[in-house]
């Protein structure tokens, strides 16, 4: 039986920043934790539709998830926007699987994952962001928007202290 729990993996694809390579093995161990304890576990990716973009652009290699990202689910879903809720096939995930507490990995610390989590704890959902799982373009930053996240009412987790 499902918990109505979920891991969300935010944005690990090729056009991320190289600093995700120091949080993918964390957040793979974080996705092996998810599975043994029934949590759904969901993929974000994000698409960029801008004219004159060059990153995560649509049907672009830069736009695939990353190769090294261990895939165990096939919720995989795609946003536009920096709020992963903008997507509807998630946002119809959560009401048909009555999730109301999310665990939040991914990049970028400063951009998607912060907007998501303001819009889920908005929306009044629980939300723990794994600290040693989120990475972003300025590693400097990555302090401050802890403390954010804790303003908004998100609980902090280190993954050692949830998987042990």
């Amino acid at each position: 039986m499902m918990q109505k729990k979920a891991l969300v993996v935010i944005d690990i694809q090729n056009d991320i920043t190289k600093n995700y390579k120091e949080v993918i093995d964390n957040i793979n161990k974080s996705i092996d934790w998810a599975v043994e304890n029934n949590l759904h576990v969901v993929y974000i990716r994000h698409e960029n539709l801008s004219p004159g973009t060059r990153t995560f652009k649509t049907d672009t290699r830069g736009a695939e998830l990353a190769p090294d990202l261990k895939l165990v689910s096939p919720n995989v879903f795609t946003k536009y926007k920096g709020n992963a809720l903008t997507s509807e096939e998630f946002a119809d995930f959560i009401r048909i699987n009555e999730i109301d507490d999310f665990y939040i990995t991914g990049a970028d610390a400063i951009a998607c994952v912060k907007s998501t989590c303001y819009n889920l704890r908005k929306s009044g959902y629980g939300v723990s962001v794994l600290s040693d799982c989120i990475t972003s373009y300025d590693k400097k930053k990555i302090d401050g928007m802890i403390d954010y996240y804790e303003s908004k009412g998100c609980e902090i987790i280190r993954l050692n202290d949830l998987v042990s």
